[in-house]
């Protein structure tokens, strides 16, 4: 029975031991493959992993074979009986300790071999990763310098298309440059030509204009010398027409002092006798004192603007609208007033002049002075206007217009609109207030 015992004791560590040297196989089988096919230069690091692989198969066998020692102590306590087996049993541990001793040493051997293989395997995939690192590395060497003699051809081609473009600019900068030289020069010449032309133009003009001037002045002190003859005669014509004249003038106006002054005594005549044709006048009613006149109200003044004071009755607006009135009208009046006194002269001077006929035949003499009094009367008229307008800008100063200067009362608008200047109410030029 003993027998029978240890035998499965022997096989247990057995069974142990070929998975543990089985694992690290079954791993590196996969890692050769691997690169085989992808040949990855980075995934040979299982190839470190291996010193664990080892470690793991040593702590395993020193338990594998302690508990058969566990178990042959009772194995050997049970056959007391059988002591005649007992060298024989002996025997057969001693033959396993020994077989187990065999392969423990083969399993080393086997371990280093393994752990030999595989260090040869990874230096030769390292070997191999180091190679096709470099080759890439080259690869990317020749590729990189492959685009920088891209890059530089490119490059060399911009410069050498700029170098040709500056040729060409260069070149048509040379040809417009000596084109419009050219065209200078052709420009000079024809400037050169054209004032030798205007010269030689201006040479024959001036020798033309010399003699024409010549001509010419021999005709002028031709003619000269005939308007200096005519003008004498026709001065003495003249200054004998003038003396003729001037006689008939002093009689025409001895004539008028004359007829001026037969009208005048008659007029006096027959004012004298119309004087003595009606009745004697009554002898003048003595005149009654006249009242006081009333206090006028007082005006209440507002602002000023360009001379013109306003009032409570009339404001600004209004009173700047009546003085350019004032100032159309004046201008007219004068206007007026002057043409009146040029037309009453210039009779004065056609009767002076004899063109009037002053004989008891013609009536032209009494027509002239009705005509003469006629315009001197409307300019003096005028000439009062003006006067009044001038008092009227003056209140405006002041700030009295619109007011009646009889009654001191405001004006109304419409009456100041029609007349500008005007100084009284409408009843009180007509007589309907009485005046102070």
């Amino acid at each position: 029975m003993a027998s029978k015992k240890k035998a499965p004791a022997k096989k247990k560590p057995a069974k142990k031991k070929a998975p543990a040297k089985k694992k690290p196989a079954k791993k590196k089988a996969p890692a050769k493959k691997k690169p085989a096919k992808k040949k990855p230069a980075k995934k040979k690091a299982p190839a470190k992993k291996k010193a664990p692989a080892k470690k793991k198969p040593a702590k395993k066998k020193a338990p594998a074979k302690k508990k058969p020692a566990k178990k042959k102590a009772p194995a050997k306590k049970k056959p007391t009986r059988k002591v005649a087996s007992a060298s024989s049993a002996q025997k057969k541990v001693a033959a396993q300790k020994a077989l187990a001793k065999k392969k423990v040493a083969a399993q080393k051997a086997l371990a280093k071999k393994k752990v030999a293989a595989q260090k040869a395997l990874a230096k030769k995939k390292a070997e191999a990763q180091k190679k096709v690192a470099a080759q890439k590395k080259v690869a990317a060497q020749k590729a990189l310098a492959k685009k920088k003699a891209a890059e530089r051809a490119a490059a060399q081609r911009k410069r050498d298309t700029e170098r040709k473009e500056r040729e060409r600019a260069r070149i048509s900068a040379a040809k417009e440059k000596e084109r419009l030289r050219r065209e200078a020069e052709r420009a000079r010449a024809k400037i050169a030509k054209d004032k030798a032309a205007a010269k030689a133009r201006a040479e024959r003009e001036k020798a033309a204009a010399k003699a024409r001037a010549e001509r010419e002045k021999a005709a002028a002190k031709a003619r000269a010398e005939r308007e200096k003859a005519a003008a004498k005669a026709k001065a003495e014509r003249e200054k004998a027409r003038a003396a003729a004249k001037a006689e008939k003038e002093r009689l025409a106006a001895e004539k008028l002092r004359a007829k001026l002054e037969s009208l005048e005594r008659a007029a006096a005549e027959r004012a004298a006798a119309e004087a003595a044709a009606r009745p004697p006048m009554p002898p003048p009613l003595p005149r009654k004192p006249k009242p006081e006149p009333p206090k006028p109200p007082t005006i209440i003044k507002g602002e000023s603007r360009d001379g013109v004071v306003s009032t409570k009755e009339f404001d600004l607006k209004f009173l700047l609208g009546q003085r350019d009135l004032l100032v159309e009208e004046r201008a007219k009046l004068v206007g007026q007033a002057d043409r009146l006194e040029n037309e009453a002269n210039s009779l004065i001077a056609d009767a002076e002049m004899g063109d009037v006929q002053f004989d008891d035949e013609g009536g032209e003499g009494d027509t002239m002075v009705v005509e003469r009094e006629q315009d001197l009367t409307l300019s003096a008229q005028a000439r009062q206007t003006v006067e009044e307008i001038d008092a009227a800008m003056d209140r405006l100063r002041r700030g009295e217009y619109g007011y009646s200067l009889v009654s001191g009362m405001p004006i109304p608008r419409e009456r100041l609109k029609a007349i500008p200047w005007a100084t009284e109410l409408v009843t009180e030029r007509a007589g309907g207030v009485t005046r102070y």
